[in-house]
């Protein structure tokens, strides 16, 4: 199991990287999706940061897997409230890039409370 918690750590982590480097950069698609949807751009370095803290998390749980049990709880958690806010804003364009990343933020929760 700690293969297939590897593979999807990493995969979700070099997500959630590029995801908050969007974020930090004003990616112009970004900026113009999360703004639609009444997210305010003085909340992108904060979900920007919370992005990175969930990536260095989910690496990290490669050595000490309570920083990757933490690290995937944060990011579902991070991925609920992306889900449920394009959902309030009937936003059904935007919806399928943060369900996926919630699906694989559970999927790493599992495998890393599975392998420890």
């Amino acid at each position: 199991m700690f293969i297939a918690y590897a593979v999807v750590a990493v995969l979700l982590a070099a997500g959630v990287a590029l995801s908050g480097r969007a974020k930090v950069a004003r990616d112009e698609r970004i900026v113009t999706q999360l703004t639609g949807i009444g997210v305010p751009l003085a909340w992108f370095p904060r979900l920007a940061l919370a992005e990175f803290a969930g990536a260095l998390g989910l690496v990290a749980g490669l050595v000490w897997r309570p920083f990757g049990i933490a690290a995937a709880i944060g990011l579902v958690l991070y991925f609920v409230g992306a889900v449920v806010t394009h959902v309030r804003a009937g936003d059904v364009k935007g919806l399928p890039a943060p369900a996926v990343l919630l699906v694989l933020s559970a999927a790493a929760l599992t495998l890393a409370g599975v392998s420890a």
